[in-house]
């Protein structure tokens, strides 16, 4: 037997306010979310979204609130998971009905608004998105030092740090120019102009979220915002001593990192890498390597995902169309809503369920045992194999014919194996 040295729970910065502070303040952020939230779930306006413009001046009479501040309100509902929309229905989200009673899930919704702070805030008009996503990418190591300062940061000090952090960006993408250069043409917005704007951008989108508080020439992070960023940086050091260590792979690496763990573990890895870069970026490179060739990728990406939660939502919603993605996503928004995992397949249509199968089956023979791609016939939704065939060949999955003849040369019935095998023949050569 050998015994392990666990790290202690790590405290957080002295001062912190207790838990139950913090989510009160959380609660103050979010007042007007939640009433929104409770207005549009109530059954009030069922069948019309409160952004629409009649539903809109209801909302507004409604609550007293301006259309504007409804609009503002209604963002931050879906973003923290508070609202949920089915079609044009919206519903409570679980963390509206555990709202009043649990202080972790008000923390969690707000966390998940301060993740989306660049979605709340919209960025500058004529700005090249390029330089929006590299301000975006910068905005942690800002945070850092207004956590690591303990009070008031200099605007300039924020700036310079902005523009160095950008600088590194350009330099690891090979941006650099090198030889003889031809003078631009002079430009309205000078780098540091650019600069100056974007950081302006993002200290009043954190702000406006409840994570800092500006003043003359400077900015504060609130004892929320600092409760946040000291989190996040945990996570960070605890995967930099983790045996896993996948915090500086790349979506891939990482995923295939994790793919031997359980899932505890691999939630944990899945936070700490997930804490080191901006959510949006984050998500997008999951879902770059959910829409790869390799199944077993397509699958960890989206339990990755639902690491994620909220931010990721609309992002996970717009992939519905997209016929590889189509079946991981609906089972994700099942799950997001609120469904019981092992009641989320119901979400499914036979053809989804059976594309489903393949796509898994494809996983497990690239990367799994032999037996297991056995025993995944029990799960697939037909009750004989003569009809998971028939449905199989049908449903068109690029991976069918390696699928089925990795299952005929695993199987130990040699009747069925031969079954498969003419499936596969047929599926190759076009036959029925």
């Amino acid at each position: 037997m050998t015994t392990r040295r666990t790290r202690p729970a790590p405290r957080p910065p002295e001062g912190t306010p207790p838990p139950a502070e913090l989510a009160r303040q959380a609660r103050a952020v979010l007042a007007d979310a939640v009433r929104i939230a409770h207005w549009a779930a109530d059954g009030t306006s069922t069948g019309s979204a409160p952004l629409a413009a009649r539903t809109l001046e209801r909302a507004s009479a409604s609550l007293d609130l301006s259309p504007a501040q409804v609009r503002a309100g209604w963002d931050r509902a879906r973003l923290a998971g508070l609202i949920e929309l089915h079609g044009d229905t919206a519903r409570p989200g679980w963390r509206l009905r555990a709202w009043d009673r649990d202080d972790s899930a008000v923390l969690r919704g707000w966390v998940a608004l301060f993740d989306a702070w660049s979605l709340v805030h919209a960025s500058p008009d004529g700005i090249e998105t390029t330089a929006v996503a590299e301000a975006i990418e910068a905005v942690p190591q800002v945070l850092s030092l207004l956590q690591l300062s303990a009070g008031p940061v200099t605007v300039p000090a924020l700036l310079d740090l902005l523009g160095q952090r950008v600088a590194e960006l350009h330099e690891e993408r090979c941006e650099v120019p090198y030889g003889p250069q031809e003078q631009p043409a002079p430009t309205a917005a000078e780098p540091a102009d650019l600069n100056a704007l974007l950081l302006d951008w993002a200290l009043e989108g954190l702000a406006s979220v409840g994570a800092l508080t500006l003043g003359s020439g400077h900015a504060t992070l609130t004892p929320l915002g600092n409760w946040a960023v000291w989190v996040k940086l945990e996570q960070i050091c605890v995967a930099a001593q983790s045996p896993a260590g996948n915090i500086e792979q790349s979506a891939a690496d990482m995923l295939l990192g994790c793919a031997r763990l359980t899932p505890g573990p691999a939630r944990a890895e899945y936070r700490a890498w997930l804490a080191a870069r901006p959510v949006g970026s984050a998500v997008a490179e999951l879902l770059a390597v959910a829409r790869g060739e390799d199944a077993l990728l397509r699958g960890l990406a989206f339990e990755a995902l639902r690491v994620v939660g909220a931010p990721a939502e609309p992002v996970v919603r717009s992939v519905v169309t997209e016929a590889p993605l189509r079946p991981y996503a609906l089972l994700w928004l099942a799950e997001y809503e609120g469904t019981d995992p092992d009641d989320a397949q119901d979400v499914l249509s036979r053809e989804e369920a059976t594309w489903l199968w393949v796509d898994t089956a494809a996983a497990v023979a690239d990367h799994g045992e032999t037996g297991l791609l056995v025993r995944h016939l029990d799960s697939a939704v037909q009750g004989t194999v003569p009809a998971l065939l028939d449905e199989v060949r049908a449903v068109g999955h690029p991976r069918t014919v390696q699928v089925l003849v990795a299952l005929a040369a695993a199987h130990p019935d040699p009747a069925l194996a031969k079954a498969v095998r003419r499936a596969a023949f047929q599926v190759h050569t076009g036959g029925v």
